[in-house]
């Protein structure tokens, strides 16, 4: 199985998907990471699998195909669920790379009355799509640069930072806009984004990937 941080790099948006089916074996392990996730940061995620009714008919019939196995992306009603989402759903999303599956986030055009059933008592972020994707996905071509992105201010940048950030600019953030700043100053690193409705989706997606790509022993967060 690849490591993470290999998962991170292959992993592009795939929204078309073939009809192989997810072995009980990769349902359990799925599972399994959920539940980690939801222990771990407070959530009420779930996976749903052969579902076909997550994603409104007109956007199966346009844009996407075969999306039948998801995680619900929810969680108590507070102040910082959507950054904890961001967070936890990343991990989930590159776990599933790993296994060699392939994954679509879902932030706004997913059936919100047909999954919000499936977490009652829980506020929902999105979806997280995952299965056998028809292709292994298109890459990005972003138009920023690390420069562009970031900024260290206290002498030379580490490396460690260089790998953060070149992790970053792999985050699938909302529309892919990228409207992020990480800021670096000796072992402390806060990221400014610009405000908006994904605001906290994007924080927790970017702090995920800045650590696996920096590594989480070597700097502190700041906020």
């Amino acid at each position: 199985m690849m490591k993470m941080e290999e998962a991170m790099r292959k992993r592009h948006t795939v929204r078309k998907y073939s009809d192989k089916k997810l072995s009980e074996s990769f349902i359990d392990v799925l599972n399994e990471r959920v539940e980690m996730n939801n222990q771990k940061y407070h959530l009420n995620m779930k996976l749903e699998v052969k579902d076909h009714k997550a994603i409104p008919l007109i956007f199966r019939l346009l844009i996407c195909k075969g999306v039948k196995n998801y995680v619900v992306l929810a969680g108590d009603n507070s102040k910082d669920l959507a950054e904890r989402i961001g967070y936890a759903g990343s991990d989930i999303m590159l776990f599933a790379q790993t296994l060699g599956l392939n994954s679509w986030w879902v932030s706004g055009t997913y059936n919100k009355y047909h999954v919000r059933k499936k977490v009652k008592n829980s506020t929902v972020c999105g979806i997280l799509v995952i299965g056998y994707g028809i292709h292994e996905g298109i890459p990005h071509k972003s138009d920023k640069t690390p420069l562009d992105i970031s900024s260290y201010t206290s002498g030379d940048t580490p490396e460690w930072f260089k790998e953060g950030v070149e992790a970053a600019l792999l985050a699938p953030t909302a529309l892919n806009r990228q409207k992020f700043k990480i800021i670096g100053n000796e072992n402390k690193v806060k990221i400014e984004i610009e405000d908006g409705a994904f605001y906290g989706l994007d924080k927790g997606i970017i702090k995920y990937h800045f650590e696996l790509g920096a590594g989480k022993e070597n700097f502190e967060w700041e906020d």
